[in-house]
């Protein structure tokens, strides 16, 4: 919404300066997005007229000008202007004037004629002008000599740009504008000058309304005998040059500048361009319509419009038609003033790529009481500019939106704000705000009015006397609240300690959008039927993930498009399944290493992260858990350097370097090795229990078997533990053969095995059916002792 000061300052004049006005405006939540000067600053610039116009006698294409400013002599000013003439009414520059840029005018000779000023163009001055022509700025003829030019055309005045939310359609017009800054301010607002016309004719056109939910309202009446030719005001044409809109002829002119005075657009039409009378309906499927930019349009059943009984003449709150509109030579106006409910307006514009204010406003909702007013307004304005003779009002009225009572309660502001405002303080907020109530004891219970369609709950009546008593004038007090001990369970480790965790190994933390490709989706979890999302922000992330894997691709490329050559990358977030018809959301750990071990250094050999290195990542974050991992095939890993992650016996995650193919199709030089697990695996701990700790020496035995090669050592671990063999303190597998000496197909285990008493030293009679139980358990695994 637009606007011209000088306009808004017609209605209500507080004792703010422009500035000020712009801030009051922004912290009551009409937002000032822009505040300009309707013309650069310069002065000493007056109206001049041209009195008499000589060749100069030295140069072909100059003229020495005798100029009135207002002064008892005239101004001697030569000029090069071909539109120069006697009679004409200019700018006139006098000496001591500033231009623009800087530009200073001082007394010059001109090929040897002294020159006192200079009569300027529009474009010298900086301003813009619809009929602008070259040459002098040609000015009314009975523009004022002497007076200031700024002063005559309100070149101080400033421009306001609002950047309405969509719950205030209210203030999409000057009336509207002019009620919220009284209320603020509490200056008062002066009523708009309006007088009702007096009926001349009974006449009227018929009107019928086939579907009174879509068109509660609609009147209309027939002004005969206008003259459309008629010149718009000055006042009037500036004002809407200053709000955006340009000047059509003085009927449409009228009609938009209603729209923008009180803020409900209406539309003329040329009655005798119209067969028989008025009906609002819905489209016929198929029907089109030309529009007034010259669009035709093909309307369907949900396009309300506005007919006669042979065509289509308007779309209803958003645009007329061509066939209907008013020219210069129409003789008699049909005036519609139309309340369509904002349901049966939104969207459609946005159908036919049109963007109106008529829309913008109904849309939005406008105010249904006022509906009768804008005709009468409008009636006032056509007959004292173009003449006319005035028709009754037809009206078509169904049932209007019902305001129901909202109680406000005092001790609900009071919680709400934080701050106690006394019930007569209440009560002149809303005076203000020209709300009508009915105070009980503390409760308010406020009728919103028919402008306001965002007011339907307790907390928007809060909001309206936060925003007239002045966020500013609210103090920032710090919340105060008793603080108590949350209880914490040792059985579950927290986010931060695992976080601090991967942060100590060098890992960097990221977050990626939880949507992702579907092709993505397909290539890296092997999910073809992933979460679709209805309305997808881009076609780039059109499903939801099941793994964490895309996200942080996509975060390795990004960093190594960036000649980062070692990147370490985890991310904790949700992922999403349907299972068996209803959607599951889980939280998982996922991590990815690329690239060098360490860091470029010098103490150690260079080499590349492997699958072990990240494994060993991982059982550090597990700790004090133990986790094992089992050979298996994951879509986006490599087939024999991926595994399972396993605990307590069930899968909880994956392990695994990246497939070469996948390597190649997102352009790795190298591959990175990726995990993810459940974060519930994680955050579970054993709790900590006291041992006593032994003062005797342990005894080691070491076990070296043979087994096949498929054999896994961690299956052999297992095994032994599960043994629970007295005094075995700790099993750890410490080498692995293959070679001479060792069978083809199969590998040698070596294992050291630590016995240790808290009470004694231990004796080979007591160590040995220790031994022989671990042997045992080997032996049940395939496993044969090595001699």
């Amino acid at each position: 919404m637009k606007f011209s000061e000088n306009w808004l300052r017609t209605r209500v004049n507080p004792d703010l300066s422009s500035d000020e006005l712009g801030h009051l405006l922004t912290m009551a939540g009409l937002e000032v997005e822009e505040m300009a000067a309707v013309a650069p600053v310069f002065n000493d610039v007056v109206i001049a007229e041209v009195l008499e116009v000589v060749k100069h006698p030295d140069a072909d294409r100059l003229n020495v000008c005798q100029v009135n400013v207002g002064e008892v002599e005239p101004l001697t000013i030569v000029c090069g202007a071909a539109n120069v003439a006697v009679g004409i009414r200019v700018p006139c520059a006098r000496i001591g004037a500033v231009l623009p840029g800087d530009f200073r005018i001082k007394q010059a000779k001109v090929r040897g004629i002294a020159s006192f000023g200079m009569l300027c163009s529009n474009k010298e001055l900086g301003i813009e002008i619809a009929d602008a022509v070259n040459g002098l700025w040609i000015l009314p003829t009975d523009a004022p000599v002497g007076t200031s030019l700024r002063q005559y055309l309100e070149l101080d005045d400033k421009l306001f740009t609002l950047k309405l939310t969509p719950n205030r359609s209210d203030c999409s017009g000057m009336a509207g504008i002019a009620r919220e800054v009284a209320a603020l301010t509490g200056s008062p607002l002066l009523p708009l000058d309006m007088a009702i016309q007096a009926v001349a004719t009974a006449e009227k056109l018929p009107v019928r309304v086939d579907d009174q939910q879509a068109c509660p309202l609609y009147c209309g009446r027939l002004v005969r005998g206008v003259d459309a030719a008629a010149s718009t005001p000055v006042w009037m044409v500036r004002r809407l040059e200053r709000s955006g809109l340009r000047t059509i002829n003085a009927v449409v002119d009228i009609t938009n500048y209603v729209m923008l005075e009180l803020g409900q657009p209406m539309h003329a039409f040329d009655a005798a361009k119209l067969s028989g009378g008025i009906t609002v309906r819905h489209a016929h499927k198929d029907e089109t319509l030309i529009l007034l930019n010259d669009q035709s349009v093909v309307l369907d059943e949900t396009v309300l419009v506005i007919a006669d009984e042979a065509r289509p003449l308007a779309l209803a709150g958003i645009m007329g038609g061509q066939g209907s509109g008013v020219e210069t030579d129409t003789q008699d106006v049909f005036l519609e003033a139309a309340f369509f409910h904002p349901d049966a307006i939104a969207g459609r514009a946005r159908r036919f790529g049109l963007a109106t204010d008529s829309s913008f406003r109904f849309e939005r909702g406008v105010d249904f009481a006022s509906t009768r007013q804008v005709l009468e307004r409008a009636t006032q304005l056509l007959v004292e500019i173009c003449g006319g003779c005035v028709g009754e009002i037809g009206e078509v009225r169904g049932q209007m939106p019902a305001r129901e009572p909202i109680s406000l309660r005092c001790s609900r502001i009071a919680r709400v704000l934080g701050i106690t405002l006394q019930s007569g303080q209440i009560a002149e907020l809303l005076t203000r705000l020209k709300f009508e109530f009915v105070m009980s004891g503390e409760v308010f219970s406020v009728t919103p009015p028919s402008f306001r369609f965002d007011l339907s709950i307790e907390a928007d009546l809060i909001e309206e006397v936060a925003r007239v008593y002045g966020y500013d004038n609210i103090p920032a007090t710090a919340p105060q609240a008793a603080l108590t001990m949350l209880p914490y369970s040792e059985s579950q480790r927290p986010l931060s300690r695992l976080m601090q965790t991967l942060v100590a190994r060098d890992y960097q933390e990221i977050v990626s959008y939880a949507f992702v490709d579907e092709q993505i989706e397909r290539d890296l979890s092997g999910n073809d039927a992933p979460v679709a999302l209805q309305n997808p922000i881009a076609s780039n992330l059109a499903v939801m993930r099941s793994s964490l894997i895309g996200g942080l691709v996509g975060a390795l490329r990004f960093n190594l498009n960036r000649k980062q050559s070692r990147v370490r990358l985890f991310e904790i977030g949700a992922c999403f399944a349907k299972v068996d018809g209803s959607y599951q959301q889980t939280q998982r750990l996922s991590g990815i290493a690329y690239g060098g071990l360490y860091g470029e250094q010098w103490g150690v050999a260079a080499r590349g992260v492997d699958f072990y290195d990240v494994k060993a990542d991982l059982e550090a974050l597990f700790a004090p858990q133990t986790v094992c991992f089992v050979a298996a095939t994951h879509p986006a890993l490599h087939p024999g350097r991926s595994a399972k992650v396993m605990l307590d016996g069930k899968s909880v995650g994956w392990i695994g370097e990246l497939h070469p193919h996948w390597q190649q199709e997102y352009d790795l030089p190298q591959a990175g090795v990726w995990f993810e697990v459940e974060f519930d695996a994680l955050t579970r701990s054993r709790v900590p229990r006291m041992s006593e700790i032994a003062k005797f020496l342990p005894v080691r035995r070491d076990l070296a078997v043979l087994v096949e090669d498929s054999v896994t050592a961690q299956s052999l671990l297992d095994a032994m533990r599960d043994t629970a063999a007295p005094f075995v303190h700790e099993v750890i597998l410490f080498d692995v053969y293959r070679g001479k000496g060792v069978e083809q197909g199969k590998k040698s285990l070596a294992f050291r095995v630590l016995l240790q008493d808290t009470q004694k030293t231990l004796t080979d009679f007591e160590i040995e059916p220790s031994i022989a139980q671990l042997v045992s358990a080997l032996n049940k695994c395939g496993a044969q002792l090595r001699m």
